[in-house]
């Protein structure tokens, strides 16, 4: 490999783990705070509950990381109580930042792990915020330009928001 493609790379991994921040950022703000008797609401009988989105959440990041180490392991989990599956969620988050941080090879293109899995988590994220105003609980809209996202910090804790629709 020369210089050039390795600086290529290295440019790839950043943006992969700036979209898992940016994945921790979001969802933690839509996962925090969620009422009583959320993860089972359920807007029609043919749509997932939060918790089974939540249960999701979690089976797409460890499939990126399956799929970052060479795999292609996929699970389809059953969706947990709410806390459990929120301390999953930024556990995957931590264990594929965790490889993308190592250096180690990446055997799936960075595109590829964006447009898959990581696009279909911020799909479903969405989904949980959506749900969330549905049920009563809503979260507030902000200027995620302005949000203090940052390589590496993908736990529950966040920066608070800089600036916050009402």
């Amino acid at each position: 490999m020369n210089a050039i493609e390795e600086t290529e790379l290295a440019a790839d991994r950043r943006w992969l783990r700036h979209s898992v921040a940016t994945l921790a950022y979001r969802g933690g703000k839509a996962l925090r705070g969620a009422p009583p008797g959320f993860a089972e609401f359920r807007i029609s009988e043919t749509t997932r509950t939060p918790g089974e989105i939540l249960a999701h959440l979690g089976d797409l990041l460890v499939w990126a990381l399956s799929m970052a180490r060479g795999g292609r392991e996929w699970h389809d989990s059953a969706a947990p109580p709410w806390d459990t599956g929120v301390e999953r969620f930024f556990a995957a988050l931590a264990a594929f930042d965790a490889y993308l941080a190592s250096g180690a090879p990446l055997h799936a293109p960075a595109e590829k792990l964006f447009q898959g899995p990581i696009a279909d988590a911020l799909t479903h994220i969405g989904q949980i915020a959506t749900r969330r105003r549905l049920a009563g609980s809503p979260i507030r809209g902000e200027n995620y330009f302005l949000a203090d996202i940052v390589v590496g910090r993908v736990g529950p804790q966040q920066t608070a928001p800089r600036r916050e629709f009402e």
